[in-house]
């Protein structure tokens, strides 16, 4: 099972729709080259499977609902099933992934590793995301970084009998990560992430919309709240306000289109992703992308594309 970019398929909720690995070994790695340049990020999304991250060389900001992580070469994480996470490099970064889905490491839903490991595990409100060194204490196993390598390594060599040394490897991951939140896992039924369930219904109501005439009531709504507890809700989950969020989607959806649909005007790309005149388009694009949209489709586009001949080599963002 070759490795992956890191192309997100996600629908218009910012769920990722892609399955990782196959049906009878759910797993999929993932390695990745990230600059700061505009739009070169992993964006908001959330998945049914959990996610280690580790950076192989360089720094990554990785951020989920009201935290953020400063990652350098050597260090990673694991982002809890359905938590919204977004990362960045800083400025440069070589991204190594294993997304798993739970049962890959419990067999199945009836089995002593699920109900007694890794339900509550998944349940545990403290664990959205945790950097893998502090595991180190609790596990036993010795630095969960190498462990993690090692996973990387036997995936990525796929030399006989690798799903088992992948499969050992996470689960003892997961098995630490239990250790390391058994002292904040509760018997009773697990309270809602409250901030977590408001964001995820508001962008995904901003992904799904984005191309009308959104403000902020119309936001609030989406999650049952007012707008100054929408405002709160997204400068503590993710650090900037729905507006900017709003305006920040437009631009990376108008970038989008305009390799897409490399025959499509500025002004109709413009309309597409709801803004009010393509002058205002071009002004945010360039606030944002420090080129013009024509630029950035020139830069982008092959020149076959470009000047109106069909390509099959065109590129397509990330």
């Amino acid at each position: 099972m070759a490795l992956q970019d890191c192309a997100l398929n996600l629908n218009r909720a910012g769920r990722e729709l892609q399955p990782h690995g196959m049906p009878d070994f759910p797993c999929a790695g993932y390695s990745s080259v990230y600059t700061d340049s505009a739009g070169d990020v992993v964006p908001w999304h959330w998945h049914e499977d959990l996610e280690v991250i580790y950076v192989e060389s360089g720094h990554l900001r990785l951020q989920v609902p009201g935290k953020t992580f400063h990652l350098k070469q050597g260090e990673g994480a694991v982002v809890n099933s359905n938590i919204l996470h977004f990362a960045a490099a800083e400025p440069l970064c070589e991204l190594h992934s294993l997304v798993f889905h739970p049962l890959l490491v419990t067999g199945g839903q009836d089995s002593v590793f699920f109900k007694r490991y890794v339900a509550p595990l998944l349940q545990c409100r403290s664990f959205d995301c945790c950097p893998l060194d502090p595991l180190a204490g609790d596990s036993g196993e010795g630095n969960p970084a190498a462990v993690f390598t090692s996973a990387f390594g036997a995936f990525s060599g796929e030399s006989l009998g690798y799903e088992f040394v992948v499969r050992e490897k996470l689960s003892r991951i997961c098995c630490s990560l239990y250790m390391y939140y058994a002292h904040a896992m509760d018997s009773r039924e697990p309270v809602p992430n409250t901030d977590n369930m408001r964001i995820q219904k508001m962008i995904s109501f901003i992904h799904e919309h984005f191309h009308e005439n959104l403000d902020l009531a119309r936001i609030a709504r989406a999650a049952d709240i007012g707008e100054r507890e929408c405002l709160r809700c997204f400068k503590r989950a993710i650090q900037t306000s729905p507006m900017q969020y709003l305006l920040k989607y437009r631009i990376t959806q108008g970038a989008s289109m305009l390799l897409r649909s490399p025959h499509s005007s500025i002004s109709s790309i413009a309309g597409m992703c709801g803004f009010s005149s393509p002058s205002n388009f071009s002004q945010m694009f360039a606030r944002f992308f420090k080129c013009t949209p024509r630029e950035y489709r020139k830069i982008n586009c092959p020149p076959s594309i470009c000047f109106g001949f069909p390509s099959s080599e065109a590129r397509t963002m990330r």
